[in-house]
């Protein structure tokens, strides 16, 4: 492969402002990707999800076929503000790459364009080979994750082309997620004329954060975070309103089920006497665990690696992504099939050049073994 070439593709990718929210921006990473597909030749459509997001784009080799050998899976969005662009383009050293989005994951977009385009002309024959790249994976697929689902459902495996790990570890488990929303009403009053006819929503909050916390279990690795708090209108005025912003990470899926439960119990409850709660789950992933079947795709990998010379090793990690979803359907699911990097969702976001050719042969190869 030229590599130069490949740095020119990315860099029209990554020199984009796409947040999710950025509809505009993450249409321009959909046509940009299109257009590199119908180039080699591929069916390509546009995938209206929705006015709320981006188009989602679906590529095939054989767009008709009942069953897909595999599909492969990317985002076209990132989670950086309009203007992250103008202030910090991509960039590169002699060892890598920088800018946002640059692995997390305009690379995997890209490996899985170059890695189709290098396939054998007998493996494209044999083989029916789907790709969805969706614009919402950020913020939680949650316009996408039906459409991804479905095409999942008619798929022998998925691969998700996230960035490996800095070790270059690919990814067979992901800890489940899920957000919310808590609303606190209260009632307001004079903090210096009559208090004791309020009734705080602040207060209620932050009776909530210790309780929520204690939910918390090490052991099992779940975790409860509120990250984001605000409410109240002045110093003076008991706050009749608040709200609260919380994640929550698990392994199994039978343990976010029991932090559900105990969170409607609380804020049915209530924190504080005279303050409602209202809790509203904004999101939701699923854990991503290994089954028998994905574990023998993963031996599948790691005989493709032997092959390629890369010797594969395993993590399971606490963020998600769309393998959350497909793996929670039934089908096999791997992960971190992109270029190693690391530093997501930050300035530090960096890709690894020396990655980039053996992860796309990599990937040529398991498909070519399926």
């Amino acid at each position: 492969m030229k590599l130069d070439d490949y740095i020119t593709e990315l860099k029209t990718l990554v020199n984009v402002d796409c947040g999710t929210q950025t509809l505009a921006g993450v249409a321009t990473v959909a046509d940009i990707m299109q257009q590199l597909w119908q180039r080699e030749g591929w069916h390509t459509e546009r995938v209206d999800l929705g006015e709320k997001v981006g188009p989602g784009v679906f590529v095939s080799n054989k767009p008709q076929a009942e069953r897909f050998d595999v599909l492969l899976v990317g985002h076209l969005d990132t989670v950086f503000a309009p203007g992250t662009v103008a202030g910090r383009p991509m960039s590169e050293d002699d060892t890598r790459l920088y800018g946002p989005g640059v692995s997390d994951m305009k690379s995997g977009l890209l490996n899985i364009l170059w890695a189709m385009r290098e396939l054998d002309a007998a493996d494209k024959d044999r083989l029916a080979i789907a790709v969805a790249m969706n614009p919402d994976e950020e913020t939680g697929s949650v316009y996408s994750h039906e459409w991804i689902g479905e095409l999942a459902k008619r798929s022998r495996c998925v691969l998700v082309c996230e960035a490996a790990r800095a070790d270059g570890s690919l990814v067979k488990a992901r800890k489940g997620m899920a957000g919310y929303h808590l609303t606190f009403s209260g009632v307001a009053a004079h903090a210096g004329n009559d208090p004791e006819k309020g009734r705080s929503a602040i207060t209620a909050l932050a009776n909530s954060v210790i309780a929520i916390n204690a939910l918390t279990d090490w052991d099992r690795g779940t975790t409860l975070n509120i990250g984001v708090i605000h409410g109240g209108s002045a110093a003076n005025v008991v706050a009749d309103n608040a709200v609260a912003e919380l994640d929550v990470r698990f392994w199994e899926n039978d343990e976010y089920n029991r932090v559900n439960q105990a969170l409607e119990a609380l804020c049915e409850k209530g924190f504080s006497d005279g303050v409602t709660t209202t809790l509203t789950r904004v999101n939701h992933k699923p854990a991503m665990a290994a089954s028998e079947d994905t574990q023998a795709l993963m031996r599948l990998v790691e005989a493709a690696g032997k092959e390629e010379g890369i010797t594969i090793t395993w993590q399971a990690v606490g963020g998600g992504s769309d393998a959350n979803h497909t793996a929670a359907l039934g089908i096999p699911t791997l992960d971190g099939f992109g270029p190693i990097g690391a530093g997501f969702h930050s300035t530090a976001e960096w890709l690894d050049k020396a990655s980039i050719a053996p992860r796309i042969r990599l990937l040529k190869r398991v498909v070519s073994m399926l």
